[in-house]
């Protein structure tokens, strides 16, 4: 879908003109402000808008770039710091819940259904996180990237400490369970718009040329999380008893939120604001509710960013969550001997990440994303028959691929997204379509654990899943090459 300027009409005499020459809004010199007649296609009709935009000389909305390598750098930490906390909560939570959320807090629900009330703790989380993009990309795409990153980072890093400090079911009654409950929809909350914030505070900062490859780096925070979780978890439960582990050791992962919080917010207060933003707000093209603009221009749009982040992330549900109790409980593998292989695949994934977003900066998102899907389709079903021989190198082997080929899907996904909305509602588009996303892969070790009990869990049950969401990935990115906007165009 493409915007197709039509002849523009100058307005000098016009308020937004008059606004602009009174030096009540600045404008970049050598810009004229336009009132220019814009027609917004979708696939099933054209209609005329009337959009404010600021236009220079050369025809594009004025952006400015990083004046140094280090407000580069800072950009890009600036962005990876929320993705990667957001990773680290949700692996300690799940590797410790089994230690303390039943057993500690829905004691009364007995072994079955405290478990099951530890498993649901997780899935509130996601299930909210629709409402919370909407609520934050709302913000995000009226007061601002940078303003609405601070908001979600304060929240999230408040919410995960406070469930250090909650008392159990036998100090406090069932108010500890109450308020874990609690915590865990405002951590869905806040989430909601920490991913789509992160990869736009990096990409309008980036440029044109380089929003790929910027787009890229908060996507290492779901390795990075996974590997510090991992390590804690390994070292926790070796240097702790497993009596003291469940009396005060879980506490310790959520209360190092308190720290990681204070340095999220000192780099995220030291950037500024996108330049895109400024432009919006300086030629007033900001849209009053831009989730109903997203899906009165967009809609199609919406499906497919949905679709191209089905295998980026429903991959890590199935092979860092389903295949680990799947290894455990069927295929005769240690806990430690998987923990040790996916984090083994999570560091080979630090390279491969940056790498797969330089390749993303020459020959596009889309086709990263595309061909991520096509390779992990074809190795769907040989992956899962060998590691039903359930030896430790092909375990390893198993993960290594895994940081390949589905991760070329996840690295350049946030530059695909990106790329498919225009800045007015680009923040509300990309979070809300990859919460949408993150919700139905939530329920993929479910699903596939249920086809698993169909099928008296044949080897081949997790490849069709693997298969399914490698080929709606596939066929949504290759819609996504058709639609592609610059980074700068509002």
């Amino acid at each position: 879908m493409f915007l197709r300027p039509a002849m523009p009409l100058i307005q000098p005499g016009s308020n937004e003109a008059e606004a602009r020459s009174s030096g009540d809004s600045p404008v970049m010199a050598g810009s004229l402000s336009l009132s220019t007649i814009l027609w917004h296609g979708n696939d099933s009709a054209r209609d005329l808008a009337l959009v404010p935009v600021t236009i220079t000389d050369s025809g594009k909305a004025p952006t400015t770039t990083s004046s140094s390598v280090q407000s580069a750098r800072r950009v890009a930490w600036a962005s990876l710091v929320g993705t990667s906390l957001e990773s680290f909560d949700f692996y300690v939570f799940a590797y410790f819940s089994a230690y303390f959320a039943g057993p500690l807090f829905f004691q009364p629900l007995g072994a079955v259904g405290s478990t099951l009330a530890a498993f649901a703790t997780i899935g509130v989380g996601f299930v909210i996180r629709p409402i919370g993009a909407i609520l934050f990309g709302h913000l995000g795409d009226r007061i601002g990237r940078r303003s609405t990153l601070l908001i979600t980072i304060a929240i999230m890093g408040v919410a995960t400490g406070l469930i250090g400090v909650l008392p159990s079911y036998a100090v406090a009654g069932w108010v500890g369970a109450v308020l874990l409950v609690l915590l865990r929809l405002i951590q869905g909350l806040s989430l909601g718009g920490e991913w789509g914030g992160s990869i736009l505070i990096a990409t309008e900062h980036a440029g044109q040329k380089k929003h790929a490859f910027y787009a890229s780096m908060p996507q290492l925070g779901s390795p990075i999380g996974s590997i510090l979780s991992a390590v804690l978890f390994i070292v926790m439960t070796a240097a702790v008893p497993a009596s003291q582990l469940a009396a005060w050791g879980w506490r310790i992962p959520f209360l190092v939120a308190f720290p990681l919080l204070l340095v999220s917010l000192y780099l995220r207060w030291s950037i500024d604001e996108t330049p895109v933003f400024r432009q919006l707000a300086e030629a007033g093209a900001r849209v009053r509710v831009p989730l109903i603009e997203a899906f009165r221009r967009r809609p199609t749009g919406l499906l497919i960013a949905t679709g191209a982040a089905l295998l980026g992330i429903g991959s890590y549900s199935l092979m860092n969550t389903y295949t680990v109790n799947y290894g455990v409980s069927h295929l005769g593998f240690s806990f430690q001997d998987l923990l040790v292989a996916t984090t083994i695949g999570g560091l080979l994934q630090l390279a491969t990440i940056p790498l797969f977003g330089v390749l993303a900066t020459r020959i596009g998102s889309a086709r990263v994303v595309l061909w991520g899907a096509i390779g992990t389709l074809v190795i769907a079903f040989p992956m899962y028959y060998l590691l039903q021989f359930a030896t430790f190198p092909i375990l390893v082997g198993t993960m290594i691929v895994g940081g390949i080929l589905p991760t070329a899907a996840w690295a350049a996904l946030g530059g695909l997204m990106s790329d498919m909305f225009v800045g007015r509602f680009r923040f509300t588009a990309l979070s809300f379509a990859y919460s949408i996303a993150a919700v139905i892969s939530g329920f993929v070790p479910l699903i596939t654990g249920a086809l698993g009990g169909a099928t008296g869990f044949a080897w081949w049950h997790p490849g069709i899943v693997l298969a399914a969401l490698s080929l709606v990935t596939a066929v949504a990115a290759f819609a996504a090459r058709r639609r592609v906007e610059p980074v700068d165009a509002l």
